[in-house]
């Protein structure tokens, strides 16, 4: 194993203050070796807060949390997504087409039989995973890919498939895909595909926009897929309790939308309810809680530009009937953001800590960058816990793109590092 140490502030932990003014910082869009690191400056671990008025803060340096970083396996290629199986071992999606069995020892299978067809051009491919709450008895898992027309194959969405795992043979079997973002269209970009399980045993699936000028305004169109978040049963069918259930003119699989890119997401251990982060345009990521019902705006409101210019997405930031963000991004590093382009982090992979291991992580938020390579931490507060009190910038010293962030059965944190020709690598935080 490789090891490295992290010094980090721990914000929102009853640490003192001091204010420093800001503007514009509101919600948008099996390695070998033993190695240490000295510990990260202060531009490594960055510490701000968001109130309301729009002022920063961040917290002197009285008490730091130790991360130790080890490489538990090294030579993935493009790993997607992450999903623990009972016995700790792992399930690992690589864009290109592979699912691997990754034991707690960082040993890597060869690749899993029976993975269906995906178009892994642009940003498609073998995409998220997820292990059903009854595998003990069920052996079921299920993945979400970017799946083309069986008859034009220049056209293409999200499709989610069931299967039965196999862990000794390494097969999947009963493999049937039992949900499609449709309609299908013309596009390798803004796939969403995130796939969380609720309380009651149903799937949300998240969705994209897919990306191109002409698609995008169809997020609001409740008879299409593009920027949708879907609410399913584990035989594809509309799950009850679904909002817009009896509307003729809605799909009535789907739970939220005006959605942009949604490629992280987590079930709040505490409430139960479904959160993501979405890729913003040029600024404008965001992280939302999703609720029934609910219009997330895009694209008529976004804390974003155009890509290339400095015109404002949209008709603005807020309208009536829209939901704005818990928290966004007006910068790369989250530093304040004055005037002229804005740029992204371009956030993937997303958790809400409630382990033992970290004590004063509980309640947090963390999600990862892949434009803007760091882990975030976001302290909640507030009557319903959904108000951003600080967040932090960590790991930025290792210029890695963290695409999935999960917490283990054992109670640390793990990531998965987008890196392409079998550079990608899971990676274990741990005191």
């Amino acid at each position: 194993m490789k090891f490295f140490k992290y010094w980090v502030f721990a914000s929102g932990l009853g640490l003192s203050m001091f204010a420093l003014i800001a503007a514009g910082m509101a919600a948008c869009g099996g390695g070998g070796g033993t190695d240490t690191v000295a510990a990260a400056s202060s531009t490594d671990s960055t510490v701000v807060t968001t109130p309301s008025t729009g002022t920063s803060t961040v917290p002197t340096t009285t008490g730091t949390v130790s991360l130790k970083v080890t490489e538990v396996a090294k030579g993935l290629n493009s790993p997607w997504g992450l999903a623990f199986l009972p016995d700790g071992s792992m399930l690992v999606t690589e864009r290109g087409g592979s699912l691997r069995l990754v034991s707690s020892q960082g040993a890597i299978s060869a690749a899993i039989s029976g993975v269906p067809a995906v178009n892994s051009a642009g940003q498609g491919g073998l995409l998220d995973v997820a292990i059903d709450p009854s595998f003990a008895s069920n052996q079921r898992i299920y993945l979400s890919f970017s799946e083309n027309d069986a008859t034009n194959s220049s056209i293409n969405s999200t499709a989610v498939a069931r299967a039965q795992l196999n862990t000794t043979s390494l097969q999947l079997s009963n493999v049937q895909v039992i949900y499609r973002q449709l309609p299908k269209v013309a596009s390798n970009g803004h796939y969403g595909s995130r796939l969380v399980f609720d309380k009651n045993g149903y799937l949300f699936v998240t969705l994209g926009d897919r990306q191109s000028n002409d698609q995008r305004g169809f997020a609001q169109d409740l008879n299409r897929g593009n920027g949708k978040v879907a609410r399913i049963t584990t035989d594809g069918a509309a799950a009850p309790g679904n909002p817009f259930a009896g509307n003729a003119a809605a799909q009535p699989e789907l739970w939220s939308y005006g959605h942009r890119n949604p490629q992280g997401a987590a079930l709040h251990p505490g409430t139960g309810e479904l959160w993501i982060n979405e890729h913003g345009p040029q600024g404008g990521d965001e992280l939302n809680v999703v609720r029934a019902g609910k219009n997330y705006g895009w694209p008529i409101i976004c804390w974003g530009q155009e890509y290339g210019t400095t015109t404002q997405v949209g008709e603005g930031t807020s309208k009536a009937g829209m939901e704005q963000p818990v928290s966004y991004w007006l910068t790369r590093d989250g530093s304040a953001y004055t005037s002229g382009s804005k740029s992204s982090i371009a956030p993937s992979g997303l958790m809400v800590y409630n382990g033992d291991k970290f004590p004063e992580f509980q309640g947090n938020v963390f999600l990862g960058a892949l434009a803007g390579t760091a882990l975030w931490r976001i302290t909640l507060g507030g009557a319903d816990g959904t108000t951003e009190l600080a967040r932090e910038r960590l790991l930025a010293q290792r210029s890695e793109r963290i695409r999935d962030v999960r917490q283990g059965p054992d109670g640390w944190i793990y990531l998965l590092t987008d890196g392409t020709g079998d550079a990608g690598k899971l990676l274990r935080l741990t005191r």
